[in-house]
């Protein structure tokens, strides 16, 4: 057994070792000065941009805006959204992922990033490496909407319209791997009709496409769909999910309308770049759900059909991984390409 102690070298005098712990405990309040201070004290010290990977007037720029509006109140400094679509939300999400990790540029995603992140092999990230949770913000049911003048009053109707079609049909998304795509392929493929797919830059051009006829018909969550709906401009045949059936009288999901087999939701969240500190999220997600829980947020998330939803950056970066790997395996049953 070794008899030396392991705590000290046996080649240096015991006056050393004794005067080298004297010297440690003296210096004690110095190095703990020295320590790398909270990252999220005197945050923010500049302004926050909150990056959208679509045009102004989608779901996400309408939760972005509201929640900017009320931080930069909050925080007395400067909330900015900037929108940088392209490319169904790559050009955004590549640029967010080379900031840097500072808490000072976001990604204020939709339930578009998830579905891109399985359906393309080819991105130039890695969705699950390059950032990380800060937090969702809201979930809406989408809804398939059409032009007045085609005159179907069910989805019924419009599926028996589609087959009839020896070329098949046209409907529009938000961009190629957006929500609203895998909505219309996924019903496509279960009603049984030929469809083709016609990617615009965002929500707003998809609907307003469908709105005047030149697609037969699109997915749009409730910012997008539910005003238009309200002032005649469009139709809304049914709801993406149970959820929708809510905002409207008499409004059906999928399954009761006679397509079942599919359900789903938009969802929308914000995360940051790889390396961002984690008391840094965690500050901005609490601002986040503390915003959300405004009675006057509240109100005007349910007039647009959409309710807020809070969670911290690690349940959001676990709900977004799982997200991904439910959506790849659906991408596959019904033959979703990240070509459209």
């Amino acid at each position: 057994m070794n008899r030396h102690s392991p705590s000290r070298p046996s080649n240096l005098p015991r006056r050393t070792l004794v005067a080298g712990v004297a010297s440690a405990l003296l210096a004690g309040p110095g190095l703990a000065l020295a320590q790398p201070a909270d990252p999220a004290v005197g945050y923010p010290s500049q302004p926050i941009r909150f990056i959208i990977p679509a045009t102004a007037g989608g779901g996400t720029d309408v939760v972005t805006r509201v929640i900017a509006k009320y931080m930069t109140e909050a925080w007395n400094s400067p909330v900015l959204v900037e929108n940088r679509a392209g490319a169904g939300g790559v050009i955004a999400a590549q640029y967010v992922a080379t900031q840097k990790p500072d808490g000072y540029t976001f990604l204020a995603i939709p339930s578009a990033f998830g579905v891109r992140s399985a359906i393309d092999p080819k991105l130039p990230y890695d969705p699950l490496k390059a950032f990380v949770g800060v937090g969702q913000t809201a979930r809406s049911p989408s809804f398939m909407v059409v032009s007045p003048a085609r005159g179907f009053k069910t989805l019924k109707d419009l599926v028996a319209f589609a087959k009839a079609q020896p070329q098949g049909v046209v409907y529009g998304s938000a961009g190629v791997g957006s929500t609203a795509h895998l909505h219309a392929a996924a019903t496509a493929h279960l009603a049984g009709f030929k469809a083709d797919h016609v990617a615009y830059k965002g929500t707003p051009e998809a609907v307003n496409d469908a709105m005047n006829g030149r697609v037969l018909y699109a997915f749009a969550p409730g910012p997008n769909a539910l005003p238009l709906a309200r002032e005649g401009k469009l139709q809304i045949l049914v709801s993406s999910s149970l959820a929708g059936t809510k905002y409207m009288p008499g409004l059906q999901s999928l399954a009761q309308a006679g397509v079942p087999g599919y359900e789903s939701e938009d969802w929308f969240g914000v995360l940051a770049p790889a390396g961002t500190p984690l008391a840094i999220r965690e500050r901005v997600s609490k601002e986040m759900a503390r915003i959300l829980a405004l009675p006057e947020v509240l109100e005007r998330f349910s007039a647009f059909g959409a309710e807020p939803v809070s969670s911290t950056p690690q349940v959001f970066d676990a709900f977004v991984r799982d997200y991904i790997i439910r959506t790849r395996k659906l991408a596959e049953q019904i033959g979703m390409k990240p070509e459209g």
